[in-house]
């Protein structure tokens, strides 16, 4: 029993240290299993994300280290862009929207500007790009169509740039803390204001109680990152779904409120 120990704590021990995906290199506390997730999902998608190998820094989109490095538990491989845009509700329309466009679902990525135009992927990939002159925004017809990646990733610069907390939390719906889901959000629309994502959560299958993991981006426009748990070292990066639905959620960056949270329709 102790060589099979010794087997499964260095294989453990290779994950974590390997650039693999959430559900690969973050494994659930002792007791716990992943909640059931159908395929194809959302919330299937956010489980299989890319990760760094541990140790990787947090990077600032020009390439400079985040200064609090003790937020992050694990380092999302997705890139920044060259831009400072990608912050934190840009980080979360980013992952919702590559999720649709890897499914094909392109009717399902529209986005609204904070002056609440909507910005729909499909007519940006049919012919059209966006013009804002002040307070008024208007398509104008542009080259032909194209839904290559290239395209898509200018789309979301272009979301990026006039999107934010304070539109994405009008286009979000409020749920109860205790019907938690992987691809929730908690947010407090403001300027700046905060999201957080649920990328994964996990079960105790004799006691029904539930953890999750949380990722964000910040500011300045960053890697994403799986967040640690600032209240419980023990348990971190997981954090406890407690029963109470009153109260806050602490997280290294900033605190929300319980009825923050939020999910895409």
């Amino acid at each position: 029993m102790k060589k099979y120990s010794v087997i499964f704590f260095c294989l453990a021990l290779f994950n974590r240290l390997s650039g693999q995906t959430v559900t690969e290199q973050i494994l659930p506390p002792t007791g716990y299993v992943r909640t059931e997730i159908a395929s194809g999902t959302f919330a299937s998608y956010l489980r299989q994300l890319p990760l760094f190998p541990a140790g990787t820094k947090v990077l600032l989109y020009n390439g400079e280290e985040k200064r609090n490095q003790a937020s992050a538990y694990a380092v999302v491989n997705i890139d920044i862009g060259k831009r400072d845009l990608q912050q934190c509700a840009d980080a979360i329309i980013r992952l919702r929207a590559e999720y649709l466009y890897a499914e094909k679902k392109y009717e399902d990525i529209h986005f609204n500007f904070t002056s609440g135009f909507q910005a729909d992927y499909v007519k940006w990939a049919d012919r059209n790009r966006i013009r804002v002159n002040g307070n008024q925004v208007s398509w104008y017809a542009s080259k032909g169509k194209d839904y290559s990646y290239p395209t898509f990733r200018a789309y979301l610069d272009q979301v990026f740039v006039y999107a934010g907390t304070a539109s994405l939390s009008k286009e979000l719906k409020k749920v109860d803390y205790r019907n938690m889901q992987i691809g929730d959000v908690f947010i407090q629309g403001g300027f700046p204001g905060h999201a957080v994502i649920v990328v994964d959560m996990v079960v105790h299958p004799q006691t029904g109680k539930k953890l999750f993991l949380l990722a964000q981006s910040y500011m300045p426009a960053q890697h994403i990152h799986i967040l640690v748990n600032p209240r419980n070292h023990t348990l971190s990066p997981w954090y406890e779904l407690e029963d109470d639905t009153t109260g806050k959620v602490y997280t290294p960056e900033w605190t929300f409120e319980k009825t923050d949270l939020m999910r895409f329709p």
